[in-house]
């Protein structure tokens, strides 16, 4: 077992304390986010994947509530969409009862398929003035292993982190066209989760973290061979590398974008159970839902209050967070 490290002054926890359970748990239990004040997004446009229902769908409202002047749903149903750009819009009006100038469009996006997440970034480039804001939230966490049938890659790698990238990759020259025209940098923000940091990554670090095997010579194929020695893959683990490979993503991006451009952090709505993350599992047992029952009044948050956190990192903060994880409005390794 490697030693122990000290937290650095840009953290109060290490790394090990970070990664651990406990840890979580004790922040998710203690930890009451604030919600985001004080920001004023007049005049700025928006864009939130996965915004229809949970986290997506409470954080758009945040950011409407901040005063965002054009709201993008990004979103693969676009009748869902629909529904959901009615709900946000019918409160939209302030104390004296005068509609606001605020502008929610629903925009085709299915992080399944290349060819859409092309198409939605070309349409970005043609019909928005600025984007000042862009929320990465779209994820999934299947209870039964699926491949992608366009590019044959296991489908949680696929969306949680190739076409997440791939969005954040072709949306970043969007942005630098439309700097000029912007009062300051762009936001990004990938919706990651601590749990980063809890599987031990066995494709690349054999059965034991102490004991590293040898590196495939494709990550991305040993992720996608068969299950091995006839036993099944362990999806919640998969779904874990997928968000690892995210924060692998983050830091490397980081280094070739100049913040001055875009402000590109991650951060974690907590564990919250109002959610269609999970949707898969939701008819997989009768423990599960008393699970989930018991759960979602005891530890996890809302999802308006784990969007807190999403609209926290995508608003708040400065170019300390550029390349950098927070969990819980906080900084962490």
């Amino acid at each position: 077992m490697a030693t122990p490290t000290k937290a650095s002054s840009k953290f109060n926890v290490t790394p090990e304390q970070q990664a651990s359970l406990p840890h979580f748990f004790y922040q998710q239990l203690t930890c009451k986010p604030k919600p985001v004040t004080g920001a004023n997004l007049n005049g700025k446009t928006a864009i939130v994947t996965g915004s229809n229902t949970g986290i997506g769908l409470e954080t758009a409202r945040q950011l409407l509530d901040l005063g965002a002047s054009k709201l993008i749903l990004a979103v693969r149903n676009e009748t869902k969409g629909a529904t959901a750009a009615a709900n946000l819009t019918k409160g939209l009006r302030d104390a004296k009862q005068q509609a606001r100038t605020s502008t929610v469009e629903v925009w085709n996006l299915d992080l399944s398929v290349y060819k859409s997440i092309l198409a939605f970034c070309a349409r970005a480039e043609k019909e928005l003035s600025t984007l000042d804001i862009a929320v990465l939230n779209a994820g999934i966490g299947p209870a039964a292993r699926c491949f992608n049938p366009h590019t044959g890659h296991d489908e949680v790698i696929q969306v949680n982190y190739l076409s997440t990238a791939l969005l954040a990759i072709l949306l970043l020259p969007v942005i630098q066209s439309k700097r000029q025209h912007q009062s300051g940098p762009g936001r990004m923000t990938i919706v990651n989760s601590e749990v980063s940091g809890w599987t031990d990554f066995t494709e690349v670090m054999g059965e034991s973290r102490n004991k590293p095997g040898r590196l495939p010579a494709s990550i991305l194929a040993a992720l996608d061979a068969d299950d091995k020695d006839g036993k099944p893959v362990d999806m919640v683990d998969r779904m874990f590398v997928s968000k690892l490979l995210g924060q692998f993503f983050l830091f490397e991006i980081a280094k070739v974008v100049d913040p001055s451009l875009a402000i590109i952090n991650a951060t974690s709505p907590s564990w919250v159970l109002e959610t269609e993350f999970n949707r898969d599992r939701e008819g997989s047992s009768v423990l599960f839902k008393i699970g989930k029952f018991v759960l979602s009044r005891v530890v996890a948050n809302t999802a308006a209050v784990g969007a807190r956190m999403v609209t926290d990192a995508a608003v708040n903060h400065g170019e300390e967070t550029h390349g950098e994880m927070l969990s819980f409005q906080q900084l962490v390794p």
